[in-house]
C-alpha cells in the first residue's frame, strides 16, 4: 500500500480529534486454528500491517499529530515454534510510521499519555450484552479505575467520513474482491444440476476463492433453493435442490479486507418457466431503475422510497396483492447499504451520497407460498456526475443466465 495513502489517512483522523483527545486502535488477535489470521478493519485501513496484537495511538498536540505503534517483541525461543516477528525495521517500511516501541512498553507508557485526557476513542468497543467483553473492553475498565473522569467513545464517530469515501486504490481491492465473486457466481451457473445439494455449490464458490489466493469471504454465503430463498438470511446450505427451482445466491469474497456482496438467481433446470420469468423481470426491471437514480447528493431513503413504490406496482401486476400497504409480505428490507472494508461497512442508513461512495443495490421479491425468492445485488460507485456500476459483468439478464 501506498505510504502516502496511509499517512493521509493517520493525519486525516487526526484533524478530527481535538486537543486533550486520544485514539487507541487494537488489531485483531491471532485466531484459534484453524481460522486464518483476518485484520481489524479500523487497524489495517490506518497502519497497513497484517500482524496480531498489534496497537496504534493517535493524538493531537498544538495542531501537531502524534502516532505511535506498539508490536510484538521477536524472542528467538519462542520465534523457532512460531516463526519471526515484525521488525521494528520492517513495520516502519510497511506501515510509514516512525515511533515504533513494542508491546511489553505499552501500559507503562499509555498511562502517561491519559494523563491530560478527556477523551478516548476505541475501536471494536461496540458489542452485544450477551457476549464476553472484548481485549478492548477489558482495557477501557481497566483505565477507569485509574482515570474515572476520562470519557470513551467507539472509533466509528471520528473514522467514518474517511472510511466512506473510497480512494482509487480502495476501489481497484474492492474491484478484484467483486471480479473474483464474479467468477464464482459463473461456475456454479454454470455446474449447477437439479439432485445437487447447496453445500457443494458452496464448495465451487470457496474453491474459486481459495484458487484466486483469497482466505476469507465476505460474510457467510447463502445459497438458497426453492423456498429456502424466502428466507432472506438462509445459511444452512444443507438442502437437496430440486429439477425446478430457483436458486438464491447471495454471495462475497474479501481482498486485502475490501468486500463484494452480490446476488443473483437462477434456474438449476437452465429454464425459467413463465411464471418465474415474469416475477425475475420484475426485479431485474427495479434493479436497473434504481441503479439509474445514483448520483451526488441522492439519498438512500430516496433509493428506499423509489423501491417500495416499484415493488408494490410489480406485486399488483403480479397478482400478489391487492392493497399497496400489504408489499410488505413479499419485500421486507432495504434496497441499499454502504459496501467496503465491512460487506456492510460504516455509513449511516439515511446517507446523502457523496461521489466516492459506494453501495450495493437488492431490490427483492419473497413469495414463500410458490416456493420462489428472488434477489438481484449489485455493487455501484457512486461518482461526479452519476455512477459506475463494478459488478456489470456479473450476469443477470434472463437469456444470459439459460444460455
Amino acid at each position: 500500500m501506498d505510504l502516502r495513502l496511509l499517512n493521509r489517512r493517520r493525519e486525516k483522523l487526526a484533524k478530527q480529534l481535538k486537543e486533550k483527545e486520544i485514539a487507541i486502535i487494537f488489531a485483531a488477535s491471532e485466531p484459534a486454528y484453524p481460522n486464518y489470521f483476518l485484520q481489524n478493519n479500523n487497524f489495517l485501513y490506518l497502519a497497513g500491517l497484517e500482524i496480531p496484537n498489534a496497537v496504534l495511538i493517535l493524538s493531537k498536540e498544538k495542531e501537531k499529530h502524534i502516532c505511535m505503534l506498539f508490536i510484538e517483541r521477536g524472542i528467538p525461543e519462542q520465534e523457532v515454534w512460531e516463526g519471526k516477528k515484525l521488525t521494528v525495521k520492517d513495520a516502519k517500511q510497511i506501515s510509514g510510521i516512525e515511533k515504533i516501541l513494542y508491546l511489553d512498553e505499552f501500559d507503562r507508557i499509555i498511562s502517561l499519555a491519559l494523563l491530560n485526557k478527556t477523551k478516548c476513542f476505541v475501536n471494536g468497543i461496540l458489542t452485544s450484552l450477551n457476549t464476553s467483553l472484548n481485549k478492548q473492553q477489558n482495557f477501557i475498565k481497566q483505565v477507569r479505575d485509574r482515570f474515572p473522569k476520562l470519557q470513551f467513545d467507539d472509533i466509528s464517530e471520528i473514522i467514518l467520513p474517511l472510511r466512506t469515501i473510497k480512494e482509487k486504490w480502495e476501489i481497484k481491492q474492492l474491484q478484484r474482491a467483486i471480479d473474483i465473486t464474479g467468477d464464482g457466481i459463473k461456475c456454479i451457473i454454470e455446474k449447477a444440476k437439479p439432485g445437487m445439494m447447496e453445500y457443494e455449490l458452496e464448495a465451487l464458490l470457496l474453491y474459486k476463492a481459495r484458487k484466486n489466493g483469497i482466505k476469507h469471504l465476505a460474510f457467510k454465503p447463502i445459497i438458497a433453493s426453492g423456498i429456502n430463498a424466502a428466507t432472506l438470511h438462509y445459511e444452512k446450505n444443507n438442502s437437496k435442490i430440486r429439477k425446478n427451482d430457483l436458486v438464491l445466491l447471495d454471495v462475497g469474497v474479501s481482498h486485502n479486507n475490501y468486500s463484494a456482496d452480490i446476488s443473483r438467481t437462477f434456474p438449476v433446470s437452465g429454464k425459467f418457466s413463465q411464471r418465474q420469468k415474469a416475477i425475475y423481470k420484475e426485479v431485474l426491471d427495479i434493479n436497473k431503475s434504481i441503479i439509474k437514480m445514483i448520483k451526488p447528493g441522492v439519498g438512500l431513503i430516496d433509493l428506499n422510497k423509489k423501491t417500495v413504490e416499484l415493488i408494490t406496482d410489480s406485486l399488483l401486476r403480479l397478482k400478489l396483492i391487492k392493497n399497496k400497504e400489504d408489499y410488505k409480505k413479499y419485500y421486507m428490507h432495504n434496497v441499499s447499504h454502504h459496501l467496503g472494508m465491512d460487506a456492510h461497512d460504516i455509513g449511516k442508513r439515511d446517507s446523502i451520497l457523496k461521489a466516492g461512495n459506494i453501495i450495493t443495490v437488492e431490490p427483492g421479491i419473497y413469495i414463500s407460498e410458490e416456493k420462489i425468492g428472488i434477489r438481484i445485488e449489485d455493487d455501484i460507485l457512486v461518482t461526479k456526475d452519476g455512477y459506475k456500476n463494478l459488478s456489470e459483468n456479473i450476469h443477470k439478464e434472463i437469456e444470459e443466465l439459460e444460455k
